[in-house]
């Protein structure tokens, strides 16, 4: 049999799902441009669960291969929405602020996790998620640690709950709280949400000067996946054989692309069909996942899942406000 050949069953299996997933994203998209506050990759999310007990089981193969294959491409695409230049004219202050919230925020969930009860790799999970940039973090941290499925679906999915919940709640605790001026209030949304659609839905009651700040400060955030998921993977790697590589493909991929970003040779018009393909690949992924979520197994978590995103949260908010107190311009 040759390769044509053998290619051709593969294809027939996987094809069905990976129509479904597109599918999805389409739908989440259409509804992302109706309600830009909606992030895609939340929507596409939550009609994954919804879908997903009802789809047939022909999908399946393609469903994971898309949820496989689509979120690595489209991480290295998210490189291209950065430059090096663009993260520098942050200055000395801030950056230290985004390591900080970073760090901080990271470690404290893990230890969070531990004392809600949870499993490691939810706790691992969360705290990606939460410190760094949501799903896209989530699965790339998945890539290196080998978690639980429902662990990482879960936490995808309590991204989405408490992200959707800090567009209303940063702005209104922001100015009428805390009275930040505007752009301390891009600064915090960028430091605090997690999706890049949500920390521009949070920080656009400031100002477009103020979205544009928050958007920089996000992708800083980013940035600092790679050594994360890059120190993750040499941690799990000790006295275990067959783990994955130190730093996945993609993830060197995404770095690529932002040294590509950062020489200033792409044109703009290739920039914004990058950005597009990098949401729509995305949210297809994010559809996949969601479409292998079971709701019983979710409510079985329940509440130590909602108790950890809940604490998550309130941690990295607050580590970021303070960081942004004492190290901010």
């Amino acid at each position: 049999m040759n390769t044509l050949e053998m290619a051709r069953p593969a294809l027939g299996r996987t094809a069905p799902g990976v129509a479904v997933a597109v599918a999805g994203a389409a739908a989440a998209m259409v509804v992302n441009w109706s309600v830009p506050a909606l992030s895609a990759l939340t929507v596409a999310v939550l009609l994954g669960v919804v879908l997903g007990g009802v789809l047939p089981t022909a999908t399946s193969d393609g469903l994971q291969w898309a949820t496989r294959k689509f979120l690595r491409v489209g991480v290295v695409l998210l490189g291209l929405q950065l430059s090096v230049s663009e993260v520098l004219r942050l200055g000395p202050g801030m950056l230290a602020v985004v390591v900080i919230t970073v760090g901080a925020g990271f470690a404290g969930t893990i230890v969070l996790g531990r004392l809600v009860g949870v499993s490691r790799g939810l706790a691992l999970m969360v705290a990606t998620g939460f410190s760094i940039c949501g799903a896209s973090a989530i699965v790339a941290m998945d890539g290196v640690t080998r978690s639980d499925k429902k662990d990482v679906a879960t936490a995808v999915t309590l991204v989405t709950i408490y992200g959707s919940a800090a567009i209303a709640l940063v702005p209104f605790l922001g100015t009428r709280v805390l009275g930040l001026d505007d752009q301390s209030l891009g600064m915090w949304a960028g430091l605090s949400v997690h999706e890049v659609a949500q920390v521009v839905a949070a920080a656009s009651p400031a100002g477009a000067a103020a979205v544009g700040t928050a958007v920089i400060v996000k992708l800083t955030r980013v940035v600092l996946l790679a050594p994360m998921v890059a120190g993750m993977g040499i941690v799990e790697r000790r006295g275990t054989e067959g783990r994955p590589p130190v730093v996945p493909l993609f993830v060197v991929g995404f770095l690529v692309m932002l040294a590509v970003r950062s020489t200033g040779a792409v044109p703009g018009s290739a920039l914004a069909v990058a950005k597009e393909a990098s949401t729509v690949l995305l949210a297809a992924a994010m559809f996949g996942l969601g479409s292998a979520v079971r709701v019983r197994a979710l409510v079985k978590t329940g509440r130590r899942g909602l108790l950890l995103g809940a604490l998550s949260t309130v941690l990295v908010g607050a580590v970021s406000l303070t960081a942004l107190t004492l190290f901010g311009p």
